[in-house]
């Protein structure tokens, strides 16, 4: 059994879609993540930038019609984390007439690493993540360089 005091890495997230999205195909795919174990959700927000640049969370244990696809099942999520100052950080990120989906996430799937390592002396002290976006344009560069 793991030591309840082993963590993967964990992330925040944001990432905007248009205000009439669905993305029920994208919750659908967090909640297999979920399921399968891979990640652990510790927080999910979703944040309404309305035309006016208006920013406001959405209640994810309502129904919200025509809000990304079925979002109070994803209610549970709430360690507090994500708070209201996140949702005014949120207003600077997000274009007019989108929604953001916010999730705080642990990385799981690295637990067993990081037990085995912490069982031989070792820390995990740091991580650092690239968008895919990044990595694109480094493979692209590359490419026409070589």
């Amino acid at each position: 059994m793991p030591d309840a005091e082993v963590h993967g890495p964990i992330d925040t997230v944001v990432i905007e879609f248009p205000a009439e999205a669905d993305g029920g195909s994208t919750l659908d795919a967090l909640i297999d993540l979920v399921g399968r174990g891979t990640v652990r959700l510790y927080d999910v927000m979703i944040v309404r930038k309305d035309a006016d640049g208006t920013c406001a969370a959405l209640d994810l244990s309502q129904d919200v019609p025509g809000v990304l696809g079925d979002v109070a099942a994803l209610a549970g999520a709430r360690s507090g984390l994500l708070g209201d100052e996140d949702v005014v950080a949120l207003a600077d990120i997000l274009e007019p007439d989108t929604l953001g989906l916010v999730l705080v996430y642990e990385n799981a799937w690295a637990v067993p690493f990081v037990a085995a390592a912490r069982a031989e002396g070792a820390e995990l002290v740091a991580t650092s993540r690239l968008t895919a976006q990044e990595i694109m344009d480094a493979l692209d560069a590359l490419e026409a360089a070589g």
